[in-house]
Order: structure tokens, then C-alpha cells, then sequence
């Protein structure tokens, strides 16, 4: 298959494609006039690829991942590293919830003002 089809089945750009393969994260063969082909498993590798990234994974980490879901086996440094990002995300979305939760303090007081506290 050939890089416009596989963008375009898996809903990505070339350029995307280009990315993966520089991050050796989706490989190609290479016709003798330099043209990238795809096995059809391709567009369900971008995919993955899509997916790691969305969720918040570096291509140092999904290069890490890909070959674990070939095999079906994780190492257990590659699950460490995996709980420690959860860890970090549930450690930004903690942070995030608490900024949410004074900026609604912020809004209720800008709706119905304490007269000794707002300065018009």
C-alpha cells in the first residue's frame, strides 16, 4: 500500500507518516524508485500509534510499547514507566481540579459581589 493510501485509511497526514517512520515506530519498504509501501497491517499500526500518542506517550515510549503489543508481553520496567506517567496525569488533573475550583470561586464572586471585597 502506498503512503497516501495508508493516510488516508487511517486518517492522518503523510507527513504523519514520514514521522512515524523516522521515529522507527511504522517501517517501510522502499520501491527502486524510492517510493514508500505499507503492508495493509499499516493502517491498523497508525492507529496504535495514534492512540499512545493521544495518550500523552512520548515516541520514545510508544517505540517502547510497539514491540510488546507485537509480542503480547510487557516488561516490567515498560509497566513502571507506564504507572509513573498515570501517576504524573492524575498528579496534573488533581492540580487542574483545584484551579477550576478557585476560578468558580472567582466567577460566583464577579455574579453576586461581596460590596467589601470587590473594589469597583
Amino acid at each position: 500500500m502506498r503512503i497516501g493510501e495508508v493516510a488516508d485509511k487511517a486518517g492522518v497526514s503523510v507527513r504523519a507518516l514520514r514521522y512515524y517512520e523516522e521515529q522507527d515506530l511504522l517501517p517501510a519498504d522502499r520501491s527502486p524508485g524510492g517510493q514508500r509501501h505499507y503492508p495493509d497491517s499499516a493502517v491498523d499500526r497508525v492507529r496504535l500509534i495514534q492512540l499512545l500518542y493521544a495518550a500523552g506517550l512520548p515516541s520514545r515510549v510508544v517505540r517502547q510499547v510497539l514491540p510488546c503489543v507485537d509480542s503480547g508481553r510487557a516488561a516490567p520496567t515498560l509497566l513502571g514507566q507506564l504507572e509513573e506517567e498515570r501517576a504524573r496525569i492524575d498528579g496534573r488533573i488533581t492540580d487542574l481540579l483545584a484551579v477550576r475550583d478557585r476560578l468558580d470561586d472567582v466567577i460566583a464572586l464577579t455574579i453576586d459581589p461581596d460590596p467589601d471585597r470587590c473594589v469597583y
